[in-house]
C-alpha cells in the first residue's frame, strides 16, 4: 500500500524546538518522529511512502534517504507557509491515482493500527481511523458516526454529540482517490480554502455517504502539536517497540 505523509508545515506551536527543525525531524528517543512512522509503516505492510515536505525540506530528504526498509520519496510543497494541509494535499494530488493511505506528519501510531486499517472491509471508498476517549477538547478533530459510517468530522463539533476523534490516518480506494482529488480541486478553486484542513474535504465527502470508519481498537497512538505532546511522545513511542520486541530464545538447559 502506498502511503502519503503530510509533513510540510513548520509546527509553530512547538517553537523554539521547530525554529530550524521541521516537526517530523524532532527526536523521540533514539529516532526522529518520521523515522518512527516509517518503521511502523514498514512493519504494518506499506510498500511505498511519499513524504510531502515544505519547511526545512532538506532535513526531511536526509531522513528519507537514510531509510533502508522501504522506498521513500519526498515531494515538495513550496507553498506550505501560505496554506494548511488541504493545500498540501492539493500539491500532492498527482500521487493520488492508486489506492493509498494519508497519514498526518505529527501522528505517531503502533504498527497494528495501520494493519487494522489495511485489513478493514472495503465497504466505503474512504475509511478513516477513529479513537474514543473519555472527553474531547477544542483542538481534537472530532467525529460523529452512524454505525461504521462517518457523518461529520470537524474540530468545531459539539462535544456532547461526538462519537470520537480522527487520528489523522485515512485509506482511499481507487474510487476514493478519484473522489478526493475531485473534491480537492473543487475546493481549491476558492482561495478562502487555503487555510482549511484536508479533513474539510473528507467532511464534505462524508455528507455524501462515501466515508466509513475503523477504530484504533485500543492500540497506541498520539499526536505532536505542542511541547507537552512532544514530551509525551518521547516517553511512549519508543516504548511501543520495546514492549513488542521479540523475546530472546530461551537458554538451552542441559541435564546435570
Amino acid at each position: 500500500m502506498k502511503v502519503i505523509i503530510l509533513s510540510a508545515g513548520q509546527g509553530r506551536r512547538l517553537l523554539p524546538y521547530t525554529e530550524n527543525c521541521p516537526k517530523c525531524a524532532l527526536q523521540l528517543g533514539e529516532r526522529s518522529a518520521l523515522e518512527w512512522q516509517l518503521k511502523a509503516l514498514h512493519a504494518g505492510g506499506a510498500n511505498e511512502v511519499v513524504v510531502v515536505a515544505g519547511f526545512q525540506a532538506p532535513q526531511v530528504r536526509a531522513i528519507a534517504a537514510a531509510c533502508t526498509d522501504l522506498p521513500v520519496r519526498v515531494s515538495h510543497n513550496p507553498f506550505y507557509a501560505l496554506s494548511d494541509n488541504l493545500g498540501t494535499c492539493w500539491v500532492a494530488r498527482h500521487e493520488m491515482h492508486v489506492p493509498f493511505v494519508v497519514v498526518n506528519g505529527d501522528t505517531m501510531f503502533e504498527a497494528g493500527i495501520f494493519r487494522r486499517l489495511l485489513a478493514a472491509p472495503s465497504k466505503y471508498p474512504i475509511t478513516l481511523v477513529t479513537n474514543v476517549k473519555s472527553g474531547y477538547d477544542a483542538d481534537d478533530m472530532k467525529v460523529i458516526v452512524d454505525g461504521d459510517r462517518l457523518v461529520r468530522v470537524d474540530k468545531r463539533l459539539d462535544v456532547n454529540a461526538v462519537s470520537g476523534e480522527s487520528i489523522g490516518m485515512i485509506r482511499f480506494s481507487d474510487i476514493g482517490a478519484a473522489l478526493f482529488r475531485r473534491q480537492l480541486e473543487s475546493m481549491m478553486e476558492n482561495e478562502s480554502t487555503l487555510k482549511r484542513w484536508y479533513l474539510s474535504a473528507i467532511d464534505e465527502l462524508a455528507a455524501q455517504g462515501y466515508v466509513g470508519t475503523v477504530s484504533t481498537g485500543g492500540l497506541g497512538w498520539c499526536e505532536i502539536d505542542d511541547p507537552k505532546d512532544l514530551a509525551h511522545a518521547a516517553r511512549v513511542v519508543p516504548g511501543w517497540w520495546r514492549e513488542t520486541a521479540e523475546l530472546p530464545e530461551p537458554l538451552a538447559v542441559t541435564a546435570g
